[in-house]
């Protein structure tokens, strides 16, 4: 199976998303602001990372785990599913993939932060508000996380696309 977790940047939920995923954070309490800012890529991707699939890893299960920004773009998850669907029925790819939304997931703080740090560089204010926001939706990260999986192996569809607005 591949996983693919999205949102807008690519850099914030969707890192933290794939660390659950893989196993990299605790699931039994708030992250600390260390923990947080030593995921894989968080806050390090740049604009020009958009579009770009990031593998994070292998989960204990042998699956893959990448991420994508998507931007401001309407189109890339629906190119993204329409290359999926391309592969699967043309050239017999029988992986299974599964497309989650992490954006329902962003609170404020972080969408602020994200804004302060990535775009106007100023990270003495954005940093922390990225930390604050991190640490109000992690269990709805991982929650979706658990949904994410859950998803994966309960349905036989070799495409499954979670948009997760009611997470």
């Amino acid at each position: 199976m591949i996983y693919i977790y999205n949102d807008y940047g690519g850099t914030h939920t969707t890192s933290l998303a794939a660390a659950y995923h893989l196993n990299k954070l605790p699931t039994n309490r708030k992250l600390t602001k260390e923990e947080i800012l030593n995921v894989d890529y968080f806050n390090k991707l740049k604009t020009s990372d958009m579009g770009k699939l990031i593998f994070h890893g292998i989960d204990d299960k042998g699956n893959h785990v990448y991420t994508i920004g998507r931007g401001a773009s309407k189109v890339v998850a629906p190119s993204l599913i329409n290359l999926t669907t391309l592969l699967q029925e043309k050239f017999n790819m029988n992986e299974k993939v599964i497309y989650s939304n992490t954006s329902p997931t962003v609170p404020l703080a972080m969408t602020l932060g994200g804004l302060l740090s990535r775009r106007l560089k100023i990270d003495f204010i954005g940093v922390p508000l990225l930390v604050m926001g991190a640490k109000q939706c992690c269990n709805k990260i991982n929650q979706l996380v658990n949904n994410t999986k859950e998803a994966a192996t309960s349905k036989n569809d070799t495409l499954i696309v979670l948009d997760n607005k009611g997470s």
